[in-house]
């Protein structure tokens, strides 16, 4: 009954996500991963059934799998001068209920003020911050339901904006055959408060994804369809693909392409081609012990600059 419950939950918030439309939206630091291992497969990644509490930013149900009294911090340095940080602390309640409290930190560093004739007149800054709370439920023994709401808060120089997002999540995975599917709608929700008296959209984004591994192989491959509330686009730029080979019980290495990334960061050459110089493609690896998780991967999510990113956990 619960699983019917929540699967009926999905299907209507999912519906409300695709009847938006594209537009201009806030709060885009949201679009950013979070986790290293999914940065290293294409950046987004809703699949991975890791003790690996940064995946909770990708998908909620995925708390189910992480460790009781985890800290985790992640980092990545977006551009130059703007970085961004997180933390997640999670709990696990008894054998299918688990929750978690997290905060997200987005700095753009200074940035100068004009006036109208262009004139400087000083500097200003700019900073995106998110606070969560999480819980997740094993509806059945493959299948995990999970839930997140987060504060959001901008700050452009003095002028500041309020909002409230929600993202739900399933994941279904079945140890014999170890295929992982599953669900997500990130960012159902709405401003609370607007800069000035217009008030913008959430970045929702319905997303379908499915991870396998395959017997008696290191190999595991990753699909993730992303953006599917607005099909008004080529649909090969709602693919990303990830692949990495598990070394040994710790130790994974891996890399994804992510074409709509690759699209958008696009850039006109003098020769009148255009070239993503490398947007789209990522790497990483990691090392994961019982109770330390270092994960790192390296990719390109804006034209001007290249981006490291670090995943850091400890299970107390």
């Amino acid at each position: 009954m619960k699983a019917v419950l929540l699967a009926c939950v999905f299907v209507l918030m999912t519906g409300f996500a695709m009847a938006q439309t594209e537009s201009r939206t806030e709060y885009n630091f949201l679009r950013l991963p979070v986790s290293a291992h999914a940065a290293a497969l294409g950046g987004d990644n809703i699949t991975l059934l890791e003790d690996d509490e940064a995946l909770i930013f990708h998908n909620p149900a995925l708390l189910s799998s992480v460790s009781d009294k985890t800290i985790n911090l992640n980092y990545m340095n977006y551009m130059a001068g703007a970085n961004t940080a997180s933390a997640a602390y999670d709990r696990v309640v008894n054998e299918r209920a688990s929750w978690a409290v997290s905060g997200q930190f987005m700095d753009y560093g200074q940035m100068k003020e004009v006036d109208e004739n262009n004139v400087e007149t000083g500097t200003f800054s700019a900073r995106d911050i998110s606070v969560a709370g999480y819980f997740s439920y094993m509806l059945t023994d493959r299948l995990a339901g999970g839930i997140s709401a987060k504060l959001i808060t901008s700050y452009i120089g003095n002028y500041n904006s309020l909002g409230f997002g929600v993202d739900l999540g399933l994941n279904y995975y079945n140890p014999e055959s170890q295929w992982s599917l599953s669900m997500v709608a990130k960012n159902l929700g709405g401003q609370l408060k607007a800069y000035d008296d217009r008030f913008e959209r959430m970045p929702i984004d319905v997303q379908m994804g499915v991870s396998k591994r395959f017997v008696n192989s290191p190999l595991r491959l990753s699909a993730t369809l992303v953006d599917l509330n607005h099909l008004d686009y080529k649909f090969i730029d709602h693919f990303v693909f990830g692949a990495e080979f598990l070394l040994s019980e710790t130790i994974w290495i891996g890399g994804g392409y992510n074409f709509r990334r690759a699209h958008e960061m696009s850039i006109s050459t003098s020769d009148g081609k255009s070239s993503s110089h490398g947007a789209g493609f990522s790497f990483g690896t990691g090392i994961n012990l019982e109770r330390f998780k270092l994960n790192l991967a390296f990719g390109k999510y804006h034209v001007s600059n290249s981006s490291i990113m670090l995943s850091v956990a400890y299970s107390l």
